[in-house]
């Protein structure tokens, strides 16, 4: 099956510069969409027909706000949004500070708020659209040193449910794809030594985690490739749905 509904038309993507928003770029420009990629610097990406590179800080409500204005000024209308910027702390919540709460939660939960409601106050005139945020599966199930970041992809993730609650009757989609452990440098950043991967694979049971049923990490396209099914017109009547990308870790249904 060949995803559709691409050609032309303009998607925004926030964390860009990270492994799996490069690979979602690189998945919307070879379906024929132009790209507007976003990251806190403004992203290394290779130049390429359709491609605007822009730094953004997803936290600060303004500078997303303007960054659509500028947009749908200069390039068009947005028709896909995929919120991918994320950050993590890890450590027990006795030693999680304030401000390691707040930044998880400044850009895991408060950039993807910002960049939708921004998003969908211009596409909702328009009656079309579709918003994927790309979540984890922390957010389902609590994970041993990650209050702050499971928590926090939680909030993400039963937001963007109620807003396609809101935004169904406009004709906006909005979905999340959940990754479990993905080859990225947030999840190398974690492993101790070469046997990372394996173990992360195996399971931890020290952390209660459990291993990968496929026996495999994913790798970045993999996700990618989860988002463009729910930007295509072939999801058309899927929206506030969950969907989950990590080799049967949780067993989710």
């Amino acid at each position: 099956m060949r995803l559709t509904g691409f050609e032309n038309r303009l998607a925004l993507v926030t964390g860009a510069g990270g492994g799996i928003g490069r690979a979602v770029v690189a998945a919307l420009l070879e379906a024929g969409a132009r790209v507007v990629a976003t990251d806190l610097a403004v992203p290394d990406l290779a130049p390429a027909p359709g491609l605007v590179l822009r730094a953004l800080d997803v936290s600060d409500s303004a500078a997303v706000e303007h960054l659509v204005t500028q947009t749908e000024a200069t390039l068009g209308p947005v028709h896909f949004g995929v919120s991918v910027a994320g950050v993590l702390a890890t450590g027990l919540v006795t030693e999680t500070s304030d401000a390691d709460w707040r930044r998880v939660f400044s850009v895991n939960a408060d950039g993807v708020f910002h960049l939708t409601r921004a998003l969908a106050r211009v596409m909702g005139p328009r009656g079309a659209g579709a918003l994927v945020a790309v979540s984890s599966n922390a957010a389902g199930v609590p994970r041993y040193g990650m209050a702050a970041y499971a928590a926090s992809k939680a909030a993400a993730t039963m937001y963007m449910r109620a807003l396609g609650m809101e935004l169904a009757a406009q004709g906006i989609r909005c979905n999340i794809v959940a990754p479990g452990s993905t080859r990225t440098p947030m999840q190398t950043g974690m492993w101790e030594d070469a046997s990372g991967e394996a173990r992360v694979i195996r399971g931890i049971p020290e952390q209660f985690k459990p291993g990968i049923p496929l026996g495999k990490i994913a790798e970045p396209e993999d996700v990618a490739n989860a988002v463009m099914f729910l930007l295509s017109d072939q999801a058309g009547h899927v929206t506030m749905a969950d969907l989950y990308v990590d080799g049967g870790a949780t067993q989710q249904a």
